[in-house]
């Protein structure tokens, strides 16, 4: 005679078992599409700092930057947030200014964002020079925005 006594705990294992193999199948296309808005959040936000340094909009600029922003250029040199504003603001720095090669991981309330720049510059000469240089930047979440915590900057070989 089986015992019936043990019929309610198998019941409970074999829920238990189902919900275990269901909870990733929900679970997993959610977490995928959050991580893909948040990612599409952050492109908006490279993207716009983009333009704000290419048009030298200096309220763009301060509104994309957190007050701790470290800007790191490829020859080693750093800008704080101020320094960062005022090298572009109201100045035509660049002729051109592009974007290629992204990668943006988003974890939690930060960013990582890779891409390649590739600039015209305008020299206070009226000459240009140009920048082909790898960039990582840093962006966090702050009051539902992305903004720019760090950025460094590498040489390529041209």
């Amino acid at each position: 005679m089986p015992r019936t006594d043990l019929i309610p705990a198998r019941r409970r294992i074999l829920a238990a078992a189902a919900l275990a193999l269901a909870v990733p199948v929900v679970v997993a296309p959610l977490a995928s599409a959050i991580a893909q808005e948040g990612q599409s959040d952050v492109v908006k936000a490279v993207e716009a700092l983009r333009v704000a340094m290419l048009a030298g909009n200096g309220a763009g600029l301060k509104a994309l930057t957190m007050e701790q922003l470290t800007y790191g250029h490829s020859n080693g040199r750093l800008e704080d947030k101020a320094a960062f504003v005022a090298s572009l603001e109201g100045k035509n720095a660049f002729k051109t200014l592009d974007l290629s090669d992204h990668a943006i991981q988003v974890v939690g309330d930060t960013a990582i964002a890779r891409h390649t720049f590739d600039a015209v510059n305008n020299l206070p000469d009226g000459k240009t020079s140009t920048a082909h240089i790898k960039v990582l930047q840093v962006w966090k979440k702050d009051g539902g925005a992305w903004k720019l915590l760090a950025r460094q900057a590498a040489p390529l070989p041209t």
